[in-house]
């Protein structure tokens, strides 16, 4: 990724739109709008250039993802969370390589899991429904920054699929399935069950060359 452009997005938070050439580092929020996203836009919203969904009062009756409108191929993708919240499985995470599931509020894919001891880890997300990988307790112990803004790089290439939290690696993973697909949307997710809130910001992709 060009460090130059990444600053220059992070700063200016903008984005005409999610049109991402190979090699090149761009904005996939605005910072302003939801603009080339969709979802239930009665609970994902914008607050102070940050995606917002769930309210600390409220308890979330159940998932709910916010989808980009366009698929995307081998990519890495930069942003940072903040998750507060009680009283239930206070989580959420970021779907990539996913489709939404039709007549559901699912989406299925792989899924940078945050939350409830699950910052750092690959989960499978309606389909497999597992850990893919694990991150190590101490990792993510000596990483973490619980109730603060906790920075995730997620970079997908082929069956190579890597996680960062807060610069330290907790996935290394081949994918092995060769019948699963290595494209799809983005989805931001807000878990049920509990009085929760998710924010995500400064959403930097990099779409990287198709598999040879």
């Amino acid at each position: 990724m060009k460090i130059c452009a990444l600053l220059v997005l992070m700063g200016l938070g903008m984005s005409p739109s999610m049109e991402v050439r190979a090699g090149e580092a761009m904005a996939i929020f605005d910072g302003k709008t939801l603009d080339g996203w969709e979802g239930n836009t009665n609970n994902w919203r914008v607050e102070d250039g940050a995606i917002v969904a769930g309210r600390i009062e409220r308890k979330q009756p159940h998932n709910e993802f916010l989808a980009t409108k366009r698929q995307f191929g081998n990519f890495e993708l930069r942003l940072q969370y903040k998750l507060e919240g009680t009283n239930g499985f206070v989580n959420g995470g970021v779907q990539f390589w996913s489709q939404r599931v039709p007549n559901d509020f699912e989406v299925s894919g792989y899924q940078a899991d945050l939350g409830a001891d699950t910052d750092g880890n690959l989960y499978d997300e309606s389909r497999r429904n597992r850990n893919l990988v694990e991150a190590k307790k101490e990792t993510r112990e000596k990483a973490l920054k619980p109730g603060g803004w906790n920075d995730y790089r997620i970079r997908a290439e082929g069956a190579h699929i890597q996680l960062w939290l807060n610069g330290e690696k907790t996935v290394d993973y081949t994918e092995s399935d060769e019948a699963i697909p290595r494209h799809g949307i983005m989805a931001l997710q807000i878990h049920g069950g509990a009085y929760t809130q998710v924010q995500y910001r400064n959403l930097i992709l990099e779409e990287l060359p198709a598999d040879k």
